[in-house]
């Protein structure tokens, strides 16, 4: 059984979750991942929820670190990994990706977010390790 996340990791998730719907109102499905990024980022600041774009996350093999441009997307209040994408289909790889960077980022909480949707709640897969 998980034990339950935290309080703070909850509202994180909320703001996350709205500032999602917010993107995708304003602009819909159709632009690149890196639109998208940018303006759910912005959300966030209005928000003053801090994050880090493009957050290089060392490989642990063996006890070594291999530092091989492995990133996030987005890493919000250094808790929660956030996976953007504007794809047509979900590739399952996404989602065992995602568990990766939770598990190699030793966090516990990740959201994989599809932009590329009619509606937004159907582009949003929360996974917890």
């Amino acid at each position: 059984m998980f034990k339950p996340l935290s309080e703070k990791e909850e509202k994180i998730a909320k703001e996350i979750v709205d500032a999602a719907f917010h993107v995708h109102k304003q602009l819909g499905p159709g632009f690149l991942e890196k639109v998208y990024e940018t303006c759910f980022c912005y959300e966030l600041s209005k928000r003053d929820v801090a994050f880090r774009q493009q957050v290089e996350v060392p490989i642990i093999y063996d006890q070594k670190s291999f530092d091989i441009g492995f990133r996030l997307d987005v890493l919000v209040e250094g808790l929660i990994i956030c996976e953007l994408k504007a794809v047509e289909e979900m590739n399952p790889v996404f989602e065992a990706q995602i568990m990766s960077y939770l598990k190699m980022a030793e966090k516990r909480l990740g959201f994989l977010i599809n932009f590329n949707v009619p509606v937004i709640k159907a582009g949003i897969r929360r996974i917890i390790l």
